[in-house]
């Protein structure tokens, strides 16, 4: 049992060291091959997009993509996506649906760019389309939160008929200094916020938010990227070929039913 904080994995997953989906995609995936651009107004690179192979299969892959120094995480603007970046993952999805190819979403972020500019560009219309189309896109969809899975950032590739999440990895409603800046208007508590919000993959489970944990290697997913490849690579098959024997519109009505009975309210 995963006996970390929530605070310790979050210093765990920024660890720079730690796999990123530029490590996972050539462990994976066969044939890669990019594709870039929303149609719309850019390419983003916080969200890399492309289509390929797992196990012969023919798959579309949307990643967002954390950088290992400065000047990678400067082009993939720390792992937080403008809208462009959710347009051109929803562009991917659609074509994957039209061809009938499974969609595979991999999580990395603190949680969508919030800038001026982003928000001009419809941040929140990006995130709130995708949750509207991925809920009922006709073809199978397996999410992994590899490391960070903050706020809406995080959801607008997070609907699908199976989430994974690795065995370190945190998923939240806000990051927690976001939290800690709104609820106490004191970013420094941080550390305190991590364990409010019940974010750990076993919390999850609990939860019904996530299907499965892959486990990390002692120390950490850095300590044996193979391994760790291996591992995600065998839940990725085997969700991806579950899904796949369903009829399409029982698969639908699954993904329905999933989200919602999330969550819990008192009157």
């Amino acid at each position: 049992m995963n006996e970390r904080t929530a605070w310790e994995r979050l210093q765990l997953i920024r660890n720079p060291a730690r796999p990123t989906v530029r490590d996972y995609i050539p462990r994976i995936f066969t044939e890669f091959f990019e594709l870039h651009g929303d149609r719309l107004f850019g390419d983003d690179g916080a969200l890399l997009g492309g289509i390929g192979r797992l196990d012969g299969t023919p798959v579309t892959v949307l990643a967002q993509v954390k950088g290992r120094n400065l000047a990678e995480n400067k082009a993939a603007n720390f792992a937080m996506p403008h809208p462009e970046g959710y347009r051109k993952a929803l562009r991917l999805a659609k074509q994957a649906e039209k061809f009938r190819r499974p969609v595979i979403c991999l999580i990395d972020t603190p949680g969508a760019f919030c800038g001026i500019d982003a928000e001009n560009r419809g941040q929140g219309e990006a995130i709130a389309r995708n949750l509207a189309e991925f809920m009922q896109l006709r073809t199978p969809v397996v999410s992994v939160v590899l490391g960070e899975g903050g706020s809406g950032g995080a959801l607008a590739l997070g609907v699908c008929d199976a989430l994974g999440m690795l065995e370190n990895a945190l998923y939240s409603v806000i990051s927690p200094r976001g939290f800690a800046s709104i609820l106490w208007k004191d970013g420094s508590r941080e550390k305190e916020a991590c364990e409010l919000l019940h974010m750990t993959a076993e919390d999850m489970l609990t939860l019904g938010v996530a299907d499965g944990i892959i486990p990390e290697p002692a120390g950490g997913a850095h300590n044996d990227i193979d391994k760790i490849s291996s591992a995600l690579h065998e839940f990725l098959s085997i969700k991806i070929q579950e899904n796949l024997r369903k009829d399409i519109d029982v698969l639908l009505e699954e993904r329905y039913t999933k989200f919602r009975k999330i969550g819990a309210f008192r009157e």
